[in-house]
């Protein structure tokens, strides 16, 4: 029997968040975890989160895991070119990912991280992940541009403003990105963003695409668990 695709939304550095959700889920052999991207920035521990997903098929055997490329992904990587690029990240989360970094007792440096989880972002990531009846992708897609030709403004920067259209393969867009302060996921027919805030008080949330169950995990150790239908 096929195993699940489970999604997983924006982590943002809020590793117990992930640690409780992966424990509330328990992921299967032959299961496919699809990571939304957004690991790091924010949140307290994004070290923590790289080094989870680095070892995450080690630690679960029989489980596959499938790591997207988010917006913060981009921003971190690109604050290795110059002043400006650093600064943009560190104005949007990134001083948090440096503060993970920093040996106890003195200041950050980008040059702390590990060269193991330099090569994690930059060869390891996907742009999109996709099944027979689902697309997963960070951001969002055009709704009549083939998989492979969507720009990557679409695919890593832009937000669900509106309910979007299908796309021309008849496939169900699951996304992150959007934050939904409500901290449940917006449905549309066609699509689901399942951002819900984990690094501002909201939830980690986890959806089975084949089924519609929702799991749901926070900074303090709390859970819940619904369905697509109920949201």
């Amino acid at each position: 029997m096929p195993g699940r695709h489970l999604a997983i939304g924006d982590i943002h550095g809020c590793l117990t968040a992930f640690e409780t959700l992966l424990a509330l889920v328990a992921p299967q052999p032959g299961d496919v975890v699809v990571a939304l991207g957004d690991y790091v920035d924010r949140g307290p521990n994004s070290r923590g989160v790289l080094d989870r997903l680095i070892r995450f098929e080690q630690d679960v055997p029989g489980v596959s895991l499938v790591s997207l490329r988010g917006n913060h992904e981009i921003m971190l990587c690109d604050a290795r070119d110059g002043v400006a690029e650093r600064r943009r990240w560190l104005d949007c989360g990134g001083d948090a990912t440096l503060g993970s970094y920093a040996p106890l007792g003195q200041g950050a440096s980008i040059d702390h991280i590990p060269v193991d989880h330099w090569t994690f972002l930059d060869e390891w990531l996907s742009a999109y992940h996709e099944t027979d009846d689902h697309i997963f992708v960070h951001a969002n897609l055009y709704p009549d541009v083939p998989l492979e030709e969507q720009p990557d403004f679409m695919l890593y920067w832009e937000l669900w403003e509106e309910a979007p259209p299908p796309h021309e393969s008849g496939k169900r867009m699951i996304c992150g990105h959007t934050r939904q302060r409500s901290g449940l996921p917006r449905v549309t027919p066609y699509a689901v963003c399942i951002d819900t805030g984990a690094c501002r008080d909201g939830w980690l949330t986890c959806l089975c695409a084949e089924t519609g169950e929702l799991w749901q995990a926070n900074e303090r150790g709390e859970t819940r668990t619904l369905w697509l239908d109920e949201v």
